[in-house]
């Protein structure tokens, strides 16, 4: 906490790593709030002053034989700051009074929701009525007046400057000031829940305004539109009902679901966007402090929508908690509505931040939804040609043309010819050999994105698919040629049909979600423009070609995260990346702040060790087995028979020693599945299932949770503390945020080292990338394959680590590979391990330690 308040009142970038259970989350808590609150205290007390100071020299007037254009500058800069001083003093009282207001509001809550309540049922009756009689008022209209939304106004300019009404959209109003916050972030929503609990446990919970931002999947009470399946419907439909866009008007042969959900609606938008209520709820979020979950429940019983309400609560918050993508994404950060200018951002789980940025700017495409949004924006064009003002023919006609040319490139073709690539291959361009391959390097995607922006192209074009779902608009009666756009559909029109029947498929709930966004994929699309429009140097293309177009597809690789971080580390006060572990450290400095330009001087690092006492964990790196057989467990001998028995007879050996549960942990799926496959054929897993219940880890999500229950029920009904093993998977969904305490897991075996794919384009692109930008280390080793090494240490530091969880556990950790036994690789280690870690170059001592360290602990239960 003290080095934590020393990085804040510097103005640095810090480095924590503190491991789970050790208080790591109060610890920031604390550390952060005291500084706040300090900092607040400070900022009140320097505008007082400031404020007394004129009071003082105004009515000492003007004395002595000062010069008199010294006096006037000094006069000058004194009037000055004291204006801005009472501007601030102005601001904050204002705040302070809204906040009493607000206790005072708090107070009138139950009066005020039951008026509103009576009032939203009269509105929602007066809605209803509404909606009924612009329907028998639509049903005479011509087809132009209908369809009038579908269609883009006007597009005067291409220099058109962006205005100020992407915050109208929104709904969020940018008035006002902003108090000094701290923005928290982490990687899920329940790590998210857990950080806003111990806020309240702390001794800042009483005195602070907490507010959790989401999306609109998490924060939306609407329930017609929480059905849609895709995001980006949702936002439409949300923006649709706020701006009273819905009219009824549409004719009774569309599609009948729309119908009834315009119905439930009304005419009038959404029932939970009111501002009163808004207010009330908000009232509620700055006064007590809440997690998502009680926001949205409190929503849905104020009839207030918890999604903007949280928007316009923001300006007042002190701590915000957000996921990690809104503050990443540029774009997310700016529509929410976040200022970071002067303020605290900390970052929690940050071990992956740097995949985690790139997979944030990353963005793919595939054959299927390329060749889906130029048959539905063909059939637009065609339907409203007449219609479309001279720009916005132009400009469909230019988004037409680049889908065509990424088409006719997935496919391998060489010209209008019937010529294509029949073989499957995958390769790595640069964004400019990718523009000029494709035949569309004259083009300048950034007016087609100030286009897109303005017009809303891909919204119209997906309430025209909405609209138009079951009948297909013929894009060329009697075409003469099998060429052009025409010719083309004609030879992708198997490709279509197969995607409609995808789109129709709802056998399980992922299927269903890819057909929702399948209905139009303009919009994923457009986000594919903008990445071509990067620095050449700072990403890549990897295009992966198959014999069937739909299954290709075309990656934008964003291989430099520093230059979209650095807004957020030149524009925030202070930026504290945290973690359980965050070994290695150098990647993040070189590759993420060095790279940023911020300087070795203004970097704070702090390691601390764990809770635990050093006798209270037991890690051993072991170099052969029983047999003598070398743990050798490199892709070319891994699957070696008398290997694969060696590791059978370690683990049998380890069971009888070891009471509870004993989690495994393999680098692959695949290789899980060999090693299981074998030991089931040897007769090892006779013998294993004898010790202890064996279960594997599903690689379905949903299945989790009742393979860790059944788990833990053998563990608590095992006989003489015999317990269970628990086969997992480096990188699966047990390797993070899963808790293996106590006597679920008395001991983690890590089998070999999980390294990535080596042959992977993406992977070989990201180190020639590093080679080429980056110097060589101390050693001389290659910036590539320090990140390739450091890939694998992260996944096997995220995996060790999950057996102790607080200051009374015990454990042990065992890693068999003979690799282990470097000083490389033991550096790459959380500290709190490689300080005790053991190097066991014979089997004996090995198990002689492990029984020595449980009879130690286990003293009353007979090993």
């Amino acid at each position: 906490m003290e080095n934590l308040y020393l990085c804040l009142e510097k103005g640095q970038v810090g480095i924590f790593e503190s491991p789970t259970g050790t208080g790591k989350s109060l610890s920031l808590i604390c550390g952060a709030l005291k500084w706040l609150k300090e900092y607040q205290e400070k900022q009140k007390k320097e505008l007082e002053e400031l404020i007394a100071e004129e009071k003082t020299s105004s009515s000492e007037g003007a004395s002595g034989e000062m010069d008199w254009i010294a006096a006037f500058v000094e006069k000058k800069e004194k009037q000055e700051s004291v204006e801005r001083a009472k501007e601030k003093w102005k601001e904050l009282e204002k705040q302070e009074s809204k906040l009493l207001e607000i206790k005072k509001q708090k107070q009138n809550r139950k009066r005020k929701r039951d008026k509103s309540e009576d009032e939203f049922e009269k509105l929602l009756k007066d809605a209803q009525t509404v909606n009924k009689d612009q329907e028998v008022k639509g049903e005479g209209q011509e087809e132009s007046q209908v369809d009038e939304d579908l269609v883009p106004e006007d597009y005067h300019s291409d220099d058109e400057v962006r205005k100020e009404e992407e915050s109208d959209e929104e709904g969020v109003s940018d008035e006002g000031s902003h108090v000094t916050k701290i923005y928290y972030c982490s990687r899920t929503h329940s790590q998210l829940a857990q950080f806003v609990r111990e806020i309240i446990k702390s001794p800042y919970g009483s005195n602070t305004r907490v507010l959790s931002l989401g999306s609109r999947q998490n924060l939306c009470v609407n329930d017609a539109v929480r059905k849609l399946n895709s995001l980006s419907l949702m936002n439409d439909m949300c923006l649709d009902l706020q701006k009273n866009k819905s009219k009824g008007t549409e004719k009774k042969e569309s599609d009948e679901a729309v119908q009834k959900k315009r119905k439930k609606l009304g005419s009038n938008g959404c029932p939970f966007y009111k501002q009163e209520t808004m207010e009330d709820l908000g009232n509620q979020i700055l006064t007590e402090v809440t997690d998502m979950e009680q926001i949205v429940i409190s929503g849905r019983r104020m009839k207030a929508c918890p999604y903007y309400t949280s928007r316009l609560s923001l300006p007042l918050a002190e701590v915000v908690v957000l996921p990690y993508n809104i503050l990443l994404h540029k774009a997310m950060r700016e529509a929410s509505g976040i200022r970071l200018e002067g303020n605290i951002v900390l970052i929690d789980e940050a071990h992956n931040l740097l995949e985690t940025i790139n997979a944030v700017y990353s963005v793919m495409i595939t054959g299927a939804q390329l060749s889906k949004a130029h048959s539905q924006l063909s059939q637009y064009e065609q339907r409203f040609r007449s219609r479309l003002k001279a720009k916005n023919l132009l400009y469909v006609k230019q988004i037409l043309f680049v889908l065509n040319c990424l088409l006719r490139f997935l496919e391998g073709r060489t010209d209008n010819k019937k010529q294509r690539s029949e073989k499957s291959e995958s390769k790595v361009l640069t964004v400019n050999q990718f523009l000029s391959d494709s035949g569309f390097d004259n083009i300048n995607l950034f007016k087609i994105l100030q286009y897109c922006r303005k017009s809303q192209i891909s919204k119209k074009l997906n309430g025209f698919v909405e609209k138009y779902a079951n009948c297909e608009v013929k894009i060329a009666d009697k075409p003469k040629e099998n060429v052009g756009i025409s010719g083309f559909l004609k030879e992708i029109a198997q490709t279509k049909e197969n995607l409609v029947e995808e789109t129709q498929t709802t056998d399980n709930t992922r299927q269903s979600e890819k057909a929702v966004v399948m209905r139009s994929p303009l919009a994923h699309i457009e986000g594919f423009f903008a990445s071509l429009t990067s620095a050449d140097k700072d990403g890549r293309i990897v295009l992966t070609r198959h014999t069937l177009l739909k299954e290709s597809t075309l990656k934008f690789l964003q291989m430099n995260p520093a230059v979209h971080f650095k807004d957020v580390l030149s524009q925030a006060r202070s930026v504290v990346v945290a973690g359980g572990t965050m070994q290695p450290v150098q990647e993040f400095k070189q590759q993420l702040f060095y790279a940023a330009g911020i300087g070795p001087e203004n970097i704070h690092e702090y390691s601390c060790g764990h809770v635990i006492p050093s006798d209270h964990l037991l890690a051993l790196a072991m170099k052969s087995g029983p047999l003598g057989v070398d743990f050798d467990f490199t892709f070319s001998s891994r699957e070696n028979s008398a290997l694969l028995n060696e590791l059978g007879l370690v683990i049998s050996n380890v069971c009888n020693i070891i009471p509870g549960g004993v989690v495994c942990f393999f680098p692959s799926y695949k290789y899980q599945h060999l090693v299981y496959q074998h030991w089931n054929k040897s007769g090892i897993l006779a013998k294993l299932e004898k010790k202890k219940k064996i279960f594997q880890e599903p690689k379905l999500s949903s299945q989790v949770e009742q393979v860790l229950g059944e788990y833990s029920k053998s563990i608590q009904k095992g006989v003489k503390g015999t317990g269970a093993i628990l086969l997992c998977v480096v990188g699966g969904k047990m390797s993070e945020g899963i808790n293996f305490s106590d006597d679920l897991g008395r001991c983690v075996i890590m089998v070999g080292m999980p390294y990535p794919n080596i042959m992977s384009p993406e992977l070989q692109e990201k180190m020639q990338y590093l080679n080429s930008n980056f110097p060589k280390d101390k050693d001389g080793h290659l910036p590539g394959q320090i990140h390739y090494e450091n890939l694998c240490m992260k996944a096997v530091n995220q995996s060790i680590g999950r057996a102790i969880r607080h200051s009374q556990d015990y454990a042990t950790i065992l890693l068999l590979d003979k690799r282990y036994c470097r000083e490389s690789v033991r550096s790459k280690l959380p500290t709190w391990i490689a300080k005790d870690l053991q190097r066991m170059d014979k089997y004996g001592p090995s198990m002689a330690a492990i029984s020595k360290f449980f009879q130690r602990k286990c003293s009353n239960n007979p090993v």
